[in-house]
């Protein structure tokens, strides 16, 4: 048995993604389609293989020229493409006396092809096509004798979608009977879906137009016509999914890593009856899951299929998660992913985070032991998390620099506070001299560590009475006055002023024990962060109140204003006179 793949299409129905991937080379729980399916014909016993290309063609040569497969694997670039038919006319010469096997790149299946092979071999008609029963795609009309009678649409052409997959309520992933009965015809006539696998005589070629664009399904309705017969090979209860559409693809994922993480994260046998239940996030764009399976149950994060083949959110979400972990920091473990998919599987650290622990913690001494406790998670974070922190890990930029403070703080400040929130008519230019002043001064003296970026109460989960850091994936080197910094203006909490001083002294006791800093340096720099952190804070909810949409932050806006104004007193009159002159008039507004 010879075979050909099909992948030159341009995976148009999953663009923007096929942009910079081509669709066959699409990872499936880390591991590309193509070698899924390349492995799936070897194990079927096939003898060579050949895959036709043409979109990003470049980069199918390079992986398959990467493997070491124990059959040949060879390519066939179409500078024009041919088409299905086109496709397996230009593969000719490949062929033997034998038929042969066709399958396209972007299905996943645990159809037995040895079983298809087999049964093509025992029957007298030319072609054999693999069926099954899917609502979405049952196309094919056969009769009671398992006979193709017409096909009614092949073209799929739904429109692409950047949609969650997992948008329902309740999704739920089913444990199947493995009965695998395939037969070759049923007891009425019927329409089925057409699998993408079929086995062809070589008297085919006679019916398909040479060097010109051709579909196979037109070559197959030709043959019928001409009482040529085309047989059925129905599977039944079989694994198969079209990966098309960026639903289909992520779906398929989840299908196929769900159980793995289960199995990964509790050490038991592999389980396939999992639900899933979509869980408020908060500020970002990624959608979060808590799946349960017996009484169990995981977080799954989803971040989008990757755009781009540079550094995502998603990668760095992982690695810097994975790092922070072996370095015995409290995150929560990463049992699985596939960051191109944009799927990751990790430790459900329930629903409590410190904004809830802290509100329903009456005792005031309480809550200043349990902010000590988390600022010495966070000290641990900022010094043991930055021996080995690989800066390519980030996906923003390396670290906290000049221009990350200028545009994704003050302009941010500017342009989604002052301007879009507000509605005032204020200009970056005009508050430029204050920016850079804040800029130098908080990178001057900065003591740098791991920065987090992002410690709010709402990003610590409280389990057991321990405290865990969530949303690291904005990590990277910077000041660890910038965190402190964070966790102590938080507007979710508002912590009185004298607790904020008692904790920051506490913080500068407990750090000058673990490495050497100099007070008055690092209260400076502590001073220059807490404003740019602030400034941050209220762009992030102007942005996010009106142009995502989530009123719910607005509540916390009138606090970190006058956070904000409280940081710029502990300024010199002198010092930043123009944003404070901005910061007097949002108070009056």
């Amino acid at each position: 048995m010879k075979a050909l793949i099909l992948a030159a299409g341009f995976g148009t129905r999953l663009l923007p993604f096929t942009e910079n991937l081509p669709k066959p080379l699409f990872p499936i729980a880390g591991r590309p389609l193509l070698d899924i399916i390349i492995h799936a014909l070897q194990q079927a016993g096939c003898k060579a293989i050949i895959i036709n290309t043409h979109h990003l063609h470049q980069q199918i040569d390079d992986f398959i020229a990467s493997q070491e497969y124990t059959i040949p694997v060879l390519t066939r670039h179409e500078p024009v493409i041919l088409g299905t038919g086109g496709a397996i006319k230009n593969v000719a010469d490949f062929w033997d006396d034998s038929p042969l096997m066709v399958v396209n790149s972007d299905i996943i299946t645990d159809i037995d092809l040895k079983n298809v092979y087999a049964f093509h071999l025992k029957h007298p008609h030319p072609v054999t096509l693999v069926l099954h029963d899917d609502p979405e795609f049952n196309t094919v009309s056969i009769d009671d004798k398992g006979l193709i009678k017409g096909f009614l649409d092949l073209s799929f052409t739904s429109a692409p979608s950047l949609k969650p997959a997992f948008n329902s309520e309740n999704l739920r992933l089913e444990e199947k009977k493995k009965n695998h009965k395939d037969q070759a015809c049923g007891n009425e006539a019927r329409t089925l879906a057409f699998t993408g696998i079929h086995v062809v005589n070589p008297e085919i070629l006679d019916l398909i137009p040479d060097k010109e664009f051709s579909s196979i399904i037109d070559v197959y309705t030709q043959l019928i016509s001409s009482t040529g017969r085309i047989c059925a090979f129905i599977s039944k209860n079989c694994y198969w999914k079209d990966i098309g559409t960026p639903q289909r693809y992520q779906e398929t994922v989840f299908e196929k890593m769900a159980p793995r993480a289960f199995q990964q994260a509790f050490q038991g046998p592999l389980n396939n009856n999992i639900h899933c239940r979509q869980i408020k996030g908060d500020g970002s764009d990624r959608n979060w899951y808590r799946l349960y399976s017996k009484n169990r149950s995981l977080v799954m994060v989803d971040h989008g299929i990757r755009p781009k083949s540079i550094t995502s959110e998603a990668d760095a979400f992982v690695l810097i998660g994975r790092h922070l972990y072996d370095k015995d920091i409290p995150v929560p473990r990463i049992y699985l992913a596939d960051t191109f998919s944009g799927l990751v599987f990790l430790q459900d650290l329930g629903d409590t985070n410190f904004q809830n622990f802290i509100q329903n913690t009456e005792n005031p001494h309480r809550v200043v032991s349990s902010y000590k406790a988390v600022i010495d998670l966070l000290l641990k974070q900022s010094v043991y998390g930055a021996q080995g922190f690989d800066p390519a890990w980030t996906y923003q930029t390396e670290k906290y620099s000049r221009d990350l403070i200028l545009d994704k703080e003050c302009r941010y400040f500017v342009e989604a506070f002052l301007n879009k929130y507000l509605g005032m008519d204020f200009h970056f230019e005009n508050l430029k001299d204050d920016f850079m002043c804040l800029a130098d001064n908080a990178l001057e003296f900065a003591v740098n560590g791991f920065m987090h970026r992002d410690m709010q109460s709402r990003n610590i989960m409280v389990q057991n009475n321990q405290f865990y850091f969530i949303d690291f994936q904005g990590g990277r080197s910077g000041p660890i006055q910038y965190d402190l910094a964070s966790l102590l203006i938080d507007p979710y909490v508002e912590l009185p002023y004298p607790v904020q001083k008692q904790l920051y002294d506490y913080c500068v006791e407990k750090l000058s024990a673990l490495i050497h800093i100099d007070p008055e340096r690092f209260s400076i720099g502590y001073k220059f962060c807490a404003v740019t952190r602030n400034l941050q804070i209220l762009g992030a909810f102007g942005y996010l109140s009106r142009i995502k949409g989530k009123s719910y932050f607005e509540k916390y806006i009138p606090k970190a204003v006058r956070s904000l104004k409280h940081n710029l007193a502990n300024f010199k009159n002198s010092e930043l006179p123009n944003l404070r002159a901005v910061v007097d008039k949002c108070s009056n507004s």
